[in-house]
């Protein structure tokens, strides 16, 4: 899948090392891959990371988050392991890391101990909590969603909700992304690496702070998002003529309530002067949505969502993940990407959500096996055959 070279990817010759597991760190690693730069998953023989083994909710993270990257399956622990790994990261740009505190420390690959391989390092660590009273807590994705209200302001009263996608992990290793493309541009203009940290619970706050915020505008907490007081009169989901179906639709202007009311055939609604404007409207939801709710309980789910589309309204189908495998705009914008399984089998996955000068970034490389890469980057770092031969008879190697 090599690329032409008017088509280069942005961070090619970028090396990054990883250290990372579950999501958070992987997704880091991702983006940066994605992007261009040469990542290598540093990985624990004999079993490899414990991502690939994952059951229920957590059997996807391997396939989503691993792609463009190369396997390096080592004993770390053994002393011709160590030393493979920080010949490896002499040669590397970034490091990058999301282990418990300390972890990384005690097995001697610390940031300080890595600046001594490589004074002009990027480190990245992705933790639960940046520096301070909670530093050596323990977090996961769904704990920081109950510390900061998102679980509370997703359920109804009494029954936080955790969002249903790892929303902190992705973000968080997308900030460690961001941070790690601002240090390397600093490193350009000074010639010195740094220390980047991210943490989970700090992001999850910067998720809730609009809530916060409404907080100190209006001078009352904000409501869980089931019984909010809705900023609109008609943003919700409707049922249609059809059982199970429902579409989301929301108008949210002046503008666009003049566009649904005639699209809809409202008339009366839309000519009276007292539902002119959006807060007018909202006092008079319960006036508004029984009548919106029986029009478009008669209608198909295809008709109301013709209708929003003509008229330019927000709207959508409600969906499970499943059904984006078909969905025409992913595939027909070439906004999937397509990888190969190791049993041959073809899946495709979305990309990144953005594009750069018409570009967009999908898979070169398949999800690794484990120790994939392992022989090639060993005689990229100068180990004779027989060398390799010996690590690889001894368990501190594995290759595929």
């Amino acid at each position: 899948m090599s690329l032409p070279e008017e088509k280069k990817r942005p961070l090619a010759g970028i090396r990054v090392i990883e250290f990372v597991h579950m999501v958070m760190g992987p997704t880091c690693g991702l983006l940066l891959a994605d992007l261009g730069a040469e990542v290598i998953k540093v990985e624990p023989v004999p079993e490899g990371d414990n991502t690939r083994r994952l059951m229920g909710s957590g059997a996807g993270y391997w396939m989503t988050y691993n792609r463009n990257k190369k396997s390096f399956a080592v004993d770390i622990k053994s002393a011709e392991g160590m030393a493979a790994v920080k010949k490896l990261i002499a040669t590397a740009d970034v490091v990058t890391e999301n282990f418990r505190p300390g972890a990384m420390e005690k097995l001697g690959l610390g940031y300080e101990q890595v600046k001594a391989i490589k004074p002009d390092i990027i480190y990245s660590s992705m933790k639960g909590f940046l520096p301070g009273p909670y530093e050596n807590r323990t977090a996961l994705d769904e704990v920081v969603q109950m510390m900061t209200g998102l679980a509370y302001m997703t359920g109804p009263v009494g029954r936080p909700l955790r969002a249903g996608a790892s929303v902190n992990d992705v973000m968080g290793g997308m900030f460690s992304a961001v941070s790690i493309l601002a240090a390397l541009l600093q490193r350009k203009e000074t010639g010195r690496g740094q220390f980047v940290q991210t943490g989970l619970f700090e992001n999850s706050a910067f998720l809730v702070a609009q809530h916060m915020m409404q907080k100190v505008v209006t001078g009352a907490a904000a409501a869980p998002m089931p019984s909010r007081i809705s900023a609109w009169a008609i943003y919700d989901v409707f049922d249609t003529d059809e059982a199970g179906e429902q579409v989301f639709i929301g108008v949210v202007s002046d503008s666009q309530w003049g566009a649904f009311c005639n699209a809809f055939d409202f008339q009366e609604l839309g000519s009276d002067p007292n539902l002119a404007r959006n807060n007018q409207r909202v006092k008079a939801r319960e006036r508004i949505m029984p009548l919106v709710r029986e029009r478009i309980g008669g209608m198909s789910k295809q008709a109301v969502m013709t209708l929003c589309e003509q008229a330019g309204l927000p709207f959508s189908p409600i969906q499970r993940p499943e059904d984006l495998f078909e969905d025409r705009h992913l595939n027909e914008s070439g906004g999937m990407t397509e990888l190969v399984l190791a049993d041959g089998q073809k899946v495709k996955a979305p990309m990144l959500p953005f594009e750069m000068d018409g570009q967009r970034f999908g898979a070169r490389l398949n999800v690794p096996e484990m120790g994939s890469h392992s022989r090639e980057l060993l005689e990229q770092i100068g180990y004779a055959p027989e060398a390799i031969a010996a690590l690889e008879a001894a368990g501190t190697i594995r290759s595929a």
